[in-house]
């Protein structure tokens, strides 16, 4: 019989593998000897972590990213449908994550999104080319913890100033914190419009999140 560090790892590693088989296989496996929640945050959530690792890398792309999140949801599945009625594994935060308007690029706020929606964060992506008003409103609407902002080019950077005003003309900025990213962002920019944090990476972006939401 494995041990429950090995079926751990086994399950980190089915993740890391981006193959779906495998990690239903895995999680098939752990179900008779865990609990759910242990399986998902240190076995399928630390696969998914060593992912966003291995992206900032360049030891994988894009399209894994993406199936390797998609092996997850489809093992959180079959765990979540036979949790008791109550039981669910508990969200860590809500988070509004998109690209501010004038902007189409996609590609690093969804792989931001798909890794904090694997760390366990409820995760609303309202897309790219967002108007600065549509981001108040759907945190207003999932009363959401924090909101995550995009920009990839230094002609749109101002929207993630102006959502950080907006938010304080509707006095929530007190209650929701804001992360900024995107190739053009710094540390400095995100002291420089009041940001509660910057964040590098997609790896960074969970770090940093859950720093500021759970305190850790």
């Amino acid at each position: 019989m494995a041990s429950k560090e090995e079926l751990l790892q086994e399950l980190s590693d089915a993740i890391v593998s981006c193959k779906k088989d495998r990690v239903i296989a895995a999680v098939e496996k752990a179900k008779e000897v865990m609990e759910p929640a242990e399986i998902i945050e240190k076995g399928l959530a630390a696969g998914m972590n060593q992912v966003g690792t291995l992206f900032e890398r360049g030891k994988l792309f894009l399209p894994h990213v993406m199936m390797a999140a998609d092996s997850m949801t489809a093992g959180v599945n079959i765990l979540e449908a036979e949790m008791p009625a109550g039981t669910e594994t508990k969200k860590l935060g809500v988070i509004v994550n998109g690209t501010v308007e004038g902007d189409v690029h996609d590609i690093g706020k969804s792989i931001v999104s798909t890794m904090l929606q694997s760390a366990g964060f409820e995760v609303h992506d309202i897309g790219r080319d967002v108007p600065i008003k549509n981001f108040v409103e759907k945190a207003k609407e999932v009363n959401a913890d924090m909101i995550g902002l995009s920009a990839l080019m230094t002609t749109t950077m101002q929207g993630q100033r102006d959502v950080i005003e907006l938010l304080k003309e509707e006095g929530m900025r007190e209650r929701v914190k804001v992360m900024v990213g995107g190739a053009p962002a710094t540390q400095a920019w995100a002291d420089k419009i009041g940001a509660d944090c910057y964040a590098e990476n997609a790896s960074e972006a969970v770090a940093k999140a859950k720093e500021l939401l759970l305190g850790k």
